[in-house]
């Protein structure tokens, strides 16, 4: 059966992807992208390839946006996406980027879940909420922990909300991406650079060797926009949804060695 499903930030990687394979699939989407030059990209391009998308804005950091997209919309599944990555060592990393990180991944991805919480209740209908968050929910990697600690906490949000509104038929689930092409880890990688001096910061340069190696071997993000759609469209899918199975199984490495894990 067709369903209305809501997604933000479709103008580019997983949520872009997600958003025309669902529209292909014959399902009802609301992209919705950040600013108006995003839409009209989301627009053309919907038109050239013969999709039916209903593309809109929202900024999940505006109240405006927020109180526009819950007022228009009934929905029954929604897909909280949009996010920001700001990188750099979190000893020395200006606290304005990182409180800015977390308006977006945190508390704009909640707001907009509250809206829609209370109109499923509200209108007594099931819904679904699915959040991406990052294989960075589940563990920390070095200077981007302050990325890790939003997704961190919109993972804890996401458990909680799962638990709290089991009662009203309201599912929640996360999908947690490993290292995967769509240009969002190489951006959050710039951003270092737009603050960080080595004449200034104690943090070594040398520190940031690794980040070319590990950026050179990203996935296909067509794979986890698969992913997404499979776990969106499940009506039992799993809670945590940690792709690819390597980096589920490494991650759960990780989890483990934590508990001996000296200061």
């Amino acid at each position: 059966m067709s369903k209305t499903i809501l997604i933000t930030g479709a103008a580019s990687g997983f949520g872009k992807i997600a958003a025309f394979d669902l529209a292909k699939k014959g399902h009802k989407v609301i992209a919705t992208a950040q600013v108006y030059p995003q839409m009209s990209d989301l627009i053309r391009e919907a038109k050239e390839q013969g999709v039916e998308l209903t593309v809109d804005k929202l900024d999940v950091t505006n109240p405006r946006d927020l109180a526009y997209i819950h007022q228009k919309y009934d929905i029954d599944i929604l897909v909280s996406n949009a996010g920001i990555m700001e990188g750099g060592p979190i000893a020395e990393q200006p606290i304005d980027l990182i409180r800015s990180m977390f308006d977006v991944n945190v508390f704009g991805g909640l707001e907009l879940a509250q809206g829609f919480i209370k109109k499923f209740i509200n209108q007594k209908k099931p819904g679904k909420i699915v959040f991406t968050t990052s294989m960075g929910e589940l563990w920390t990697v070095p200077y981007v922990a302050a990325y890790c600690a939003s997704k961190h906490a919109m993972g804890a949000i996401a458990e909680g909300l799962k638990t709290e509104l089991a009662p009203f038929n309201i599912k929640i689930a996360t999908c947690n991406p490993g290292v995967f092409g769509t240009g969002f880890n190489d951006r959050g990688v710039d951003t270092i650079f737009r603050w960080y001096n080595p004449e200034n910061n104690f943090t070594p340069l040398s520190a940031f060797d690794g980040a070319a190696e590990s950026l050179a071997h990203q996935l296909d993000p067509q794979s986890m926009a698969e992913c997404i759609v499979n776990v969106v469209l499940d009506d039992n899918s799993n809670f945590r949804n940690v792709y690819p199975k390597e980096t589920e199984d490494f991650v759960k490495q990780l989890q483990a060695e934590a508990w001996t894990a000296k200061s």
